[in-house]
């Protein structure tokens, strides 16, 4: 199995929304954008599989040395050696990957988030920055567009924040702010239970409308240039923004299920979201040119 092959299989057996956003791009940059979430997906595993905190902060320690060696060409690892390609083609700085590392060691030390800048700083870590490692891959003309890959990241975190909430108390992890748990009148132990009350439907009901400001704060900053190379961000955010209004009309029911989308439905809304982008820039392409004649 090559790098190239072991990235995509890694992409394929996720299931992720992420992979049917990259089903539309062109090779060297499908290439590149798989191997990033490779690297994702093995430094998440890590935490998520690790009993042993000091075991994982070995292996997160080893992943910090293995982004040292793709940044001299030594890379071990076959995800470090995929990345080879896509670090030498596109802005992707050693920091960036670092700072995703120090995102998730910060679930081995969790202990909730007092409040939600202390929980902006994980969400930017873990999410924001993969959002501007991809602009650069996708490509861009305005500097507006890393505002909007900054915010859309934050807006698929908290999706997922929202969506994930009971798995991620059964580990021991409550994103959602502490203070605004107290506001709300939830405790912990509440979140632990797997029994939706009315204040806990008022809390995720909170955290949803934060998730939508993100999702129009993202959209206003992105430039109509720069829609078309990044249609796979927008993709994406199609599938993670259907999945939070089928948990809105679930009734905010995330502890007694988790609500996601199936397969089909991801690779339809990934489809109709490519065509439309199309025509979109096919309409830009043509006024701008009429514009400039």
């Amino acid at each position: 199995m090559t790098p190239d092959q072991y990235c995509q299989d890694k992409a394929a057996k996720s299931g992720s929304s992420f992979y049917y956003s990259f089903l539309f791009l062109p090779p060297p940059q499908r290439q590149a954008i798989t191997a990033l979430y490779a690297f994702c997906r093995e430094v998440d595993d890590v935490v998520d599989e690790c009993t042993d905190t000091n075991v994982a902060r070995i292996k997160l320690q080893w992943w910090r040395e293995e982004v040292g060696r793709l940044f001299t060409g030594t890379s071990r690892h076959p995800v470090g050696q995929a990345l080879a390609a896509a670090t030498a083609a596109y802005n992707l700085p050693q920091e960036h990957f670092q700072e995703i590392i120090n995102g998730m060691e910060m679930d081995l030390d969790h202990q909730g988030y007092a409040s939600f800048n202390d929980l902006a700083l994980y969400c930017h870590r873990v999410a924001s920055i993969v959002g501007l490692m991809s602009v650069e891959i996708f490509g861009y003309q305005d500097r507006n567009t890393l505002k909007y890959a900054h915010d859309l990241g934050m807006a698929f975190q908290l999706t997922n924040i929202l969506r994930d909430v009971r798995e991620d108390a059964m580990l021991g992890r409550i994103y959602l702010p502490l203070d605004e748990l107290e506001r709300f009148g939830v405790t912990p132990e509440d979140i632990m239970q797997s029994h939706t009350t009315d204040n806990m439907r008022e809390l995720f009901k909170f955290q949803a409308q934060r998730a939508h400001q993100y999702y129009t704060q993202a959209y206003s900053h992105l430039p109509d240039i720069d829609r078309y190379p990044q249609r796979s961000g927008l993709i994406m955010s199609e599938i993670y923004l259907s999945t939070l209004e089928e948990i809105e009309k679930d009734g905010f029911n995330v502890l007694e299920r988790r609500i996601s989308l199936t397969p089909l439905r991801k690779l339809w809304i990934a489809w109709r979201t490519a065509r439309h982008e199309k025509s979109r820039y096919k309409k830009f392409a043509k006024n701008k040119c009429m514009s400039s004649s």
